[in-house]
């Protein structure tokens, strides 16, 4: 289920090198990126083997019902049709090998089950008799502990497959990889092996085929002992607890193996029926063995026959018969080398999946309840501060009318500085346009003077990064309100205009303008702008009402010159320095706003390789943002408004959600495969129609075309998750210590003068 998120805003283009080191710090920049990336790839597909797994341990167990029925046995002996519930192949030769009379051997199938299995081990040490538990591989990798308890009491274990499959269809590797797996979590958790193997959905010799015999042979061969039944308790079926006692009791004294289940449904009856059966099978003069023990005896007697024949033929006595039920645990063999420790390196993936999908479904929850909350405080607040912000009354004050500064720090762009240039000299506002060239070397300057358009200044610096250029503007400013913008995006013509309007409010310190995308006839282009419309603009009604504006966008913003002076300028401390301006004016004291009319076409990158660089610098440097200003969260009285509320909301929504948005993802995979294919599409279908109601009103908000929204399926399921790895990146940056150099985008010059929202 795809986790709507919001990106961090648009901070300035970060600090800006001059040509000769730009690609040998780009190149030192991407050696030492790459492990990083590597790393975010790796936990991200090692928790998602870790859900793989736990859903592969999952697989459903239970529902004794035949698979399959009425198929041939052609193929099949008669003496195993017609034999003992013990099926093995010495020397090549099927052999059958039958219970002795009055005895029993309690077979158990389908744990271990941590309810019920230790209730059964508890009667089976209460009454001192053993049973032979066919265990599912996947519960012995859950449940280590109790097959360990199993096998100290001196019970029998044997193998039930891994998934509780019929394996009468399947591959010859599928039932290997079966049968494999579950003798190494037996290795893991109790460090044996067996050679006992009861096959799913078996029940009496008699019911084996054409199908199923095949496997039979396959793993006689190998030396297994294939276990049958003679009598089955029907358990499963819940019929009452004297049903169950009758049904499991053999008729005229013979020895029987006899089915019941520890595991694979709700056993309480199994649990109450054991003791009565018990009881009743002693009285009647039974002893109880395992599987082993019946063998044993089996030989013993006919050893015991073969010597009673001999000695009738010879006069004198022969030797006393020995007692029976030796070798209880003869199938047992002690587990060494790789099988061992692959076993143990299965158990502990299999208790790291146990712990970290549970807690992952709890974090999960968690973040979508916020996210939902999110949505519905979203949409509540941008609609009152629309409908506030357009009533008839409403006003800031006196109209602003006088003239601003307007700074456009510019580096290399020879393809956009004419655009930018020529919207600003159709400003139904008096403005000054002061351009500050970066050291560019592409002829960006002579350009801007070349135009000849009044107003226009150029100011020449060394290259010294972006901070920079706008603090030379700022002082080269004549007037008291600045509007910085890039140098690739143009303005409307009342966006001055628009802009400074708040100014009116002398507690006003800066106002964010509505970045909108412009390059949008583009695929990745219209996912942007989506993003734009839905994560930027929609979101910045909400924070403009709780007064926490966490960033004015270096596309279009506008400053008291007094309040950045105040705050100590633009800062270099960071990648994200109209992030970090914007947090030192709410900590200074000023209020901080969003203006809605005042539209800015930006250039968009046009690659995904120039996005994940752009958006992989812009969350970093909010990072470092956020954390230069921590303090903000002890700070009291209004100025510390940001850090009670606009700093947890910050790093909720822009950094802890989208972190764990990709696992909401797998985790939406991992129900349709492995939980309710169904239920999970409905869940991710119904969270793309809250986005898509988000979307929508954000939409008519800002007055654009629907047409953009038939994207927003293709977006959530392709560039949302491109948008969360290169969080996940900017967090392992974070936590590794890195430092991000700047890496200037490739631009078009394809964004002219704005000619509407289409």
């Amino acid at each position: 289920m795809t986790t709507p998120t919001t990106p961090p805003s648009p901070p300035a283009r970060g600090r800006r090198r001059a040509p000769s080191r730009i690609g040998r710090a780009a190149s030192r920049a991407a050696a030492l990126q790459r492990p990083r990336v590597l790393l975010a790839l790796l936990l991200l597909f090692a928790l998602t083997c870790v859900m793989l797994l736990d859903g592969y341990l999952r697989a459903e167990v239970g529902g004794d019902e035949r698979v399959r029925t009425g198929a041939s046995a052609s193929d099949v002996p008669d003496d195993v049709l017609d034999g003992g519930p013990i099926l093995t192949f010495p020397g090549g030769q099927a052999t059958t090998v039958s219970v002795p009379d009055k005895t029993i051997v309690l077979t158990f199938d389908d744990g271990p089950d941590p309810t019920w299995t230790p209730q059964v081990l508890d009667i089976l040490n209460e009454y001192d008799v053993p049973g032979t538990f066919f265990l599912v591989g996947s519960m012995i990798s859950r449940h280590p502990g109790i097959v360990r308890d199993l096998v100290e009491q001196g019970n029998e274990v044997g193998v039930h497959t891994f998934t509780h499959v019929d394996l009468s269809y399947q591959s010859e590797a599928r039932v290997t990889r079966e049968i494999e797996q579950t003798q190494l979590a037996l290795a893991g958790a109790a460090g044996i092996t067996t050679t006992l193997f009861r096959a799913p959905y078996s029940s009496e010799t008699n019911a084996i085929d054409d199908y199923s015999w095949p496997v039979y042979q396959n793993l006689g061969e190998d030396g297994y002992t294939s276990v049958f039944i003679d009598t089955d308790s029907d358990d499963w079926k819940r019929p009452g607890v004297s049903k169950i006692v009758e049904w499991a009791t053999p008729e005229d004294d013979e020895g029987a193996s006899v089915l019941f289940h520890d595991a694979g449904g709700e056993r309480s009856q199994t649990i109450a029926a054991l003791p009565k059966y018990i009881e009743k099978m002693k009285a009647k003069g039974y002893t109880f063995t395992t599987v082993s023990g019946a063998m044993a005896d089996q030989q013993q007697q006919e050893q015991q026959e073969e010597q009673h024949q001999q000695q009738s033929q010879q006069p004198g006595g022969g030797r006393q018969p020995q007692q029976s039920g030796g070798g209880l645990q003869a199938a047992h063999h002690k587990a060494t080398g790789a099988t061992l420790y692959e076993g143990k390196a299965l158990v502990a993936a299999v208790a790291v999946a146990e712990w970290t999908v549970p807690a992952l479904s709890v974090g999960l929850v968690i973040v979508g309840v916020a996210v939902m909350g999110r949505f519905a405080m979203m949409l509540v607040l941008a609609r009152r501060h629309h409908r506030q912000r357009n009533r008839r009354r409403f006003s800031w004050g006196p109209p602003v009318t006088g003239p601003v500064s307007v700074v456009v720090p510019a580096y290399n762009e020879k393809e956009c500085i004419e655009a930018t240039l020529r919207s600003l000299a159709r400003s139904t506002h008096p403005v000054e346009i002061i351009v500050v060239d970066d050291g560019s070397t592409d002829g960006t300057a002579e350009i801007a003077e070349s135009l000849g358009l009044p107003g226009v200044r150029v100011v020449r610096q060394a290259n010294a990064g972006k901070p920079a250029a706008l603090n030379n503007g700022v002082r080269h400013a004549r007037y008291d309100i600045v509007v910085m913008m890039d140098g690739d995006t143009v303005f409307e013509p009342d966006t001055v205009r628009h802009l400074v309007q708040p100014f009116a409010d002398p507690a006003v310190g800066a106002v964010a303008g509505n970045a909108k995308v412009g390059n949008r006839r583009t695929l990745i282009g219209a996912w942007q702008h989506i993003e734009y419309v839905m994560g930027f603009n929609l979101d910045r009604r909400m924070y403009d009402l709780l007064r926490c504006m966490p960033t004015i966008p270096g596309a279009i913003g506008a400053f008291r010159r007094e309040a950045v002076l105040q705050a100590g300028g633009m800062s270099d401390d960071t990648l994200a320095e109209d992030t970090d301006i914007t947090i030192a004016l709410h900590r200074a004291g000023w209020r901080v706003v969003y203006e809605e009319h005042s539209r800015a076409w930006t250039e968009a990158p046009g690659s995904l390789g120039q996005l994940w660089s752009q958006r992989y610098r812009w969350s970093y440097g909010t990072m470092q943002a956020l954390w230069k200003h921590r303090r903000s969260l002890t700070d009291k009285g209004p100025s510390g408004r940001f850090g009670r509320v606009g700093m947890p909301l910050v790093v909720l929504f822009q950094v802890v959600t989208p972190v764990f948005a990709p696992l909401i993802d797998v985790f939406t995979v991992y129900s349709m495969v492995f939980v309710d294919f169904r239920a999970a599409l409905l869940a991710w279908l119904a969270v793309l129609g809250v986005q898509l109601v988000c979307a929508a009103y954000a939409f008519r908000l800002d007055r654009e075309k629907y047409r953009y929204l038939l994207m927003m399926p293709l977006q959530q399921l392709a560039y949302r998750q491109m948008m969360y790895l290169v969080l996940i990146h900017s967090c392992v940056t974070a936590l590794t210590g890195g430092r991000l150099r700047w890496q200037k985008l490739k631009r078009t010059g394809e964004v002219g003068t704005p000619a509407g929202n289409g």
